[in-house]
């Protein structure tokens, strides 16, 4: 049995949703960032606790195909922003398109719908706080991050992070208290 679970994002959401269903003695064929394949049916009972349990860590078990496929998108955005799997022959496009195995402008309408946000800038948004964690790590330059991140050229990043931020990406790296918009990283 497949359960989908919202905001389901990063390692130590796996591992809470693997202890949770170990308390409940259910046993895991397969667990990936948001979904888990059990072996059993999970009882009213059970579905009930993990419910529960889910909430209390910012995670929701979903039901509803249209966010689960809305969830599916934002998981293959984060994977290919935070691993860099952006083959550079396919747009992202038929690259989401493939992963999730539904036509694209479905897709981007589905999502504009149900989020209120383009996939575009949901993948903007993401990119620059990857962009922002590699600046704070100050392991890389521009020109490296710029290519890590798939920008078309060295002079793409700081312009859109600037628009995004109103800060230039020297700006950013000289501010003391920067705190994450986004909780976990994958």
């Amino acid at each position: 049995m497949k359960l989908y679970i919202k905001n389901m994002v990063c390692h130590c959401c796996k591992t809470v949703v693997k202890q949770e269903l170990e308390k409940l003695g259910l046993n895991l064929i397969a667990l990936n960032l948001g979904e888990v394949e059990i072996i059993e049916e999970i009882s009213t009972a059970q579905e009930k606790e993990f419910k529960a349990a889910l909430l209390q860590s910012g995670l929701e078990l979903m039901d509803d195909k249209k966010n689960i496929l809305i969830e599916r998108i934002k998981i293959v955005i984060l994977i290919s922003i935070n691993h860099s799997i952006k083959p550079s022959y396919v747009n992202f496009s038929e690259h989401l398109s493939k992963q999730i195995e539904y036509d694209y402008t479905y897709l981007a309408n589905l999502f504009s719908q149900f989020e209120g946000t383009t996939i575009e800038r949901y993948v903007i948004i993401h990119k620059i706080e990857r962009v922002k964690e590699l600046l704070i790590y100050d392991e890389l330059s521009l020109k490296e991050i710029s290519y890590q991140m798939g920008y078309s050229s060295v002079a793409h990043l700081p312009n859109q992070f600037k628009k995004i931020t109103n800060l230039t990406t020297s700006q950013f790296k000289n501010l003391k208290n920067y705190n994450r918009t986004t909780p976990c990283r994958l």
